[in-house]
C-alpha cells in the first residue's frame, strides 16, 4: 500500500479503509472481515451483537445533547468484488489490496478492484464509532454479509434486530445524488450436458479480452461490451463450418459484466482456411464495431491441442443458444427519465467435461418486468434444450418521495454546496429493498461518495468527492430530527 493515502483527508476514513483493506472479504469468504469488525467494536468498548446468518451489529449512545433525535442505522456491506487482470497474480482470500494514488485525483489498486464498493461506506461508519467529537444521534452500524452475490446478509435479517428509524445506506456512486429506490433482481441458471466424443481436426483458442466490464446494473446501459455475448457471434461463424467445441469459459461473476471469455475449438481441417477466412472479417468487424467503447479489445486464434468435442450439432446448439440469450437493456423505465427499469446480464459461459452452464442476473424495479425477462430467457435456453432454475430473487426498493430524511438531505445539500441534488433510483441491487420488507416503516436512503469502475480492476474512488462525502455526512448527523412514534406494526416476524 502507498502510504502517502494515510495523509489524505478525512485521515479516519483513509486510516479505516486502508486497515479495512489489509482483510481479505470475498462474498461467501467474510469470516476474517467479521472477525475485524467484531474486533473493532469490542476494542472501543462497544456493544457489539452478530445475528444467526453473521452480519453485526454495533451499537454506540447518542453524543451528548442529541438523546431526544431519531435513532439512525447507518448500514454498509463488509464483503466485496473479486475481480484482476487476467496478468495478475493476485490470490483474494489470502492478501490485502495493493492501493496507490493516481494522477493525485483517486485512489486505485494494483490491477484488481478496489473495495471501495462498499469499503469507504464501511470505513466511514467506522469513523463515526471511534469518534469523541462528532455529534451524532444513537448509532446502530449495520454491516451485512454477502451483498454482492446474493444479498443473503440482508435477506436473513428478521424483525426486532434492528430498532432504528431512519437508515443511511453508503453504497451508491455518484456525489450529487440521493438514492431512494433501486431494481431487484434474480439469478437465472441455465444447464444442459453434452456427450464429448473423439474427434479428428485442426484445434484453436479463440480467446477475446481487454474489454471494461463493469457493474451490471449501474453501467448495463452504457453500450459497453460483453466478452460472452461477442465470443459467441465468432463461435457462431464457425458453425458454418463444422466447428466443434472442446471447451469454453467467459465471465466470472453474476454481478459483473464479462471482460473475458475464451474457448477451445476444433476445426475440421479441409475447412480451416475457410474458416480463418470468416473469422478474420469478423474480428475486424467487432473491433471496428466497438472501437469507441473498447478500445483494449483483443481478440486472439492460436494453435491448440484438442482431441475430442461436443459435436458440431450440440455446438451449434450451444452457441446459438448464447446468441439468442438477451443481454442488456430490455426496458427504460416510462416514468423516471433515464433510469433503466429491466435488465439481463450473461455473466458466465462454461463448457468444461461435457456440461454446459450459462449464468445470468435480472433485475428490475418492477416484480413483472423481473418475471417476464425472467420467462423469456428461460424460453430460449429451454428450446435450447436446457434445463433452468431460478434463484436468489431479491425485492427493489420503491421510492418514497415524501420521505422525511430526504427533505432534510435535500435542504443540507443546498446548503452546502449551492445547488440541487439529484433525487434519483438506480438499477443496481440496494440492500435497502430487502431491508424495508421486514421494517416497512424504516426511512430509508442511500448516498456515497464518486467511485467508477465498481465490480472491475480499473475501480477508483475520487480523494475530493470523499472529503465531500464526509463533510455532508456529518451535518446530516448533526441535524437529525427529534425523534417521534414510527409504526412497525406490520413488520414480519420471519425471514423474507
Amino acid at each position: 500500500m502507498n502510504n502517502d493515502i494515510l495523509n489524505l483527508e478525512p485521515k479516519a476514513i483513509w486510516k479505516n479503509f486502508s486497515a479495512l483493506n489489509s482483510v481479505p472479504r470475498p462474498s461467501k469468504k467474510e469470516e476474517k472481515v467479521r472477525q475485524f469488525i467484531i474486533k473493532f467494536g469490542e476494542d472501543l468498548g462497544l456493544p457489539v451483537e452478530t445475528d444467526e446468518v453473521g452480519n453485526v451489529l454495533i451499537k454506540k449512545a447518542a453524543f451528548p445533547g442529541m438523546e431526544d433525535r431519531k435513532k439512525v442505522v447507518m448500514q454498509s456491506h463488509l464483503d466485496m468484488v473479486c475481480q484482476k487482470n487476467n496478468d495478475v497474480e493476485f490470490d483474494f482470500d489470502t492478501q490485502g489490496i495493493e492501493m496507490y494514488i493516481e494522477d493525485d485525483k483517486f485512489v486505485t489498486a494494483n490491477g484488481t478492484t478496489l473495495g471501495a464498493d462498499n469499503g469507504i461506506g464501511v470505513a466511514t461508519i467506522m469513523s463515526i464509532l471511534e469518534s469523541k467529537d462528532i455529534p451524532h444521534p444513537a448509532i446502530e452500524a449495520f454491516f451485512t454479509i454477502d451483498e454482492e452475490t446474493g444479498m443473503t446478509g440482508a435477506l436473513g435479517l428478521k424483525a426486532g434486530f434492528l430498532s432504528g428509524k431512519i437508515l443511511l445506506n453508503l453504497d451508491t456512486e455518484e456525489d450529487d445524488e440521493l438514492d431512494i429506490g433501486c431494481a431487484g433482481g434474480v439469478d437465472v441458471t441455465a444447464t444442459k450436458a453434452y456427450t464429448a466424443e473423439a474427434t479428428n481436426g485442426t484445434a484453436f483458442t479463440l480467446t477475446l479480452k481487454g474489454l471494461n466490464g463493469g457493474h451490471s446494473g449501474v453501467q448495463i446501459h452504457e453500450g459497453l461490451g460483453n466478452s460472452n455475448k461477442l465470443i459467441a457471434r465468432l463461435l457462431n461463424a464457425g458453425t458454418e463450418f463444422g466447428l466443434k467445441i472442446a471447451h469454453m469459459e467467459g465471465g466470472s461473476l453474476r454481478n459483473a459484466i464479462p471482460r473475458e471469455s475464451w474457448a477451445k475449438i476444433i476445426i475440421p481441417t479441409d475447412k480451416v482456411d475457410a474458416f480463418k477466412a470468416a473469422y478474420e472479417t469478423l474480428r475486424s468487424e467487432i473491433i471496428e464495431e466497438y472501437e469507441t467503447k473498447e478500445p483494449k479489445m483483443v481478440i486472439t486464434l492460436e494453435a491448440a491441442e484438442a482431441t475430442s468435442a461436443i459435436s458440431a450439432q450440440d455446438s451449434k446448439v450451444f452457441v446459438q443458444t448464447i446468441m439468442a440469450a438477451f443481454n442488456g437493456v430490455y426496458r427504460m423505465s416510462p416514468d423516471v427519465e433515464g433510469l433503466v427499469e429491466t435488465s439481463n446480464n450473461v455473466a458466465r459461459v462454461e463448457v468444461i467435461n461435457g456440461n454446459a452452464r450459462v449464468l445470468c442476473l435480472t433485475r428490475s424495479s418492477i416484480e413483472s418486468g423481473k418475471e417476464a425477462l425472467a420467462q423469456t430467457l428461460k424460453s430460449g435456453f429451454e428450446l435450447g434444450g436446457f434445463e433452468v432454475k431460478f434463484s436468489g430473487s431479491y425485492p427493489g426498493w420503491k421510492a418514497n418521495t415524501h420521505s422525511e430524511i430526504l427533505e432534510l438531505m435535500k435542504g443540507i445539500y443546498v446548503s452546502k454546496f449551492g445547488e440541487e441534488p439529484k433525487v434519483v433510483a438506480c438499477h443496481a441491487g440496494l440492500e435497502c429493498g430487502i431491508i424495508g420488507t421486514n421494517y416497512p416503516g424504516l426511512d430509508m436512503i442511500s448516498f456515497g461518495p464518486n467511485i467508477s469502475g465498481a465490480h472491475s480492476p480499473d475501480e477508483r474512488v475520487e480523494i475530493a468527492s470523499v472529503q465531500k462525502f464526509w463533510d455532508y455526512l456529518l451535518d446530516i448527523l448533526k441535524d437529525i430530527p427529534n425523534d417521534g412514534p414510527v409504526d412497525y406494526s406490520c413488520a414480519n416476524s420471519k425471514n423474507i
